[in-house]
């Protein structure tokens, strides 16, 4: 696997409705902002990252990399962020991954990588306990086409789009906690109170 083929994409362009509204890659954790720790997590595993957002863009800027709006109004969800990141990037793949989840695997992109080319496939999920985590994705540039015309249609649903692809979904299951996500003020507050058990908090 070549990085400099991959370009990180960070999706922290949704509402935060469950978290009242806020900005969730903006919020505190640990003494960083949430977007600090999966910048950390994501950087090294690709050639470069976008941060896709819709507000707060200057803030977003302070990290240091490109800041990169919808180009869908409306917060209509994260395929809008992929369609932002697909017109923008040139190289051959892009990583998508939510700003909400601070602990992702360190081999993330290497593991999804390695399927996508053994099953010739379009886009790769990741896949840990029991479920598909679609935020995490490895997609090929040339879907630009086809997400654009989803989307045109007025079609929002991520699982609905990845089942008209050729897509390979990889078990995690032996990082099944990496892809824990912080949705609520709760969940932010409880991690706030000291590292998780089993996590690594070492960025």
């Amino acid at each position: 696997m070549n990085r400099a083929d991959i370009t990180g994409v960070i999706l922290a362009g949704g509402r935060g409705s469950r978290m009242g509204g806020i900005d969730k890659g903006l919020q505190d954790l640990q003494g960083r902002p949430m977007m600090q720790w999966v910048l950390e997590r994501l950087a090294p595993q690709v050639g470069s990252v976008l941060i896709n957002a819709n507000r707060n863009l200057p803030r977003y800027a302070g990290f240091g990399c490109p800041v990169l709006p919808d180009n869908i109004p409306d917060f209509v969800g994260p395929l809008a962020g992929l369609h932002a990141a697909l017109a923008q990037a040139t190289t051959p793949l892009i990583m998508t991954v939510p700003c909400d989840s601070p602990f992702l695997p360190a081999d993330l992109v290497q593991r999804l990588h390695t399927a996508l080319v053994a099953g010739k496939a379009e886009l790769a999920v990741a896949r840990a306990g029991g479920r598909a985590h679609r935020a995490f994705c490895l997609a090929r540039r040339e879907l630009l086409p086809q997400l654009e015309i989803f989307l045109a249609a007025g079609e929002r649903k991520v699982g609905l789009w990845h089942a008209s692809l050729k897509v390979v979904e990889v078990d995690f299951d032996d990082e099944a906690e990496a892809f824990d996500n912080i949705n609520t003020l709760e969940e932010l507050a409880s991690c706030r109170k000291g590292p998780a058990e089993g996590k690594n908090w070492s960025g």
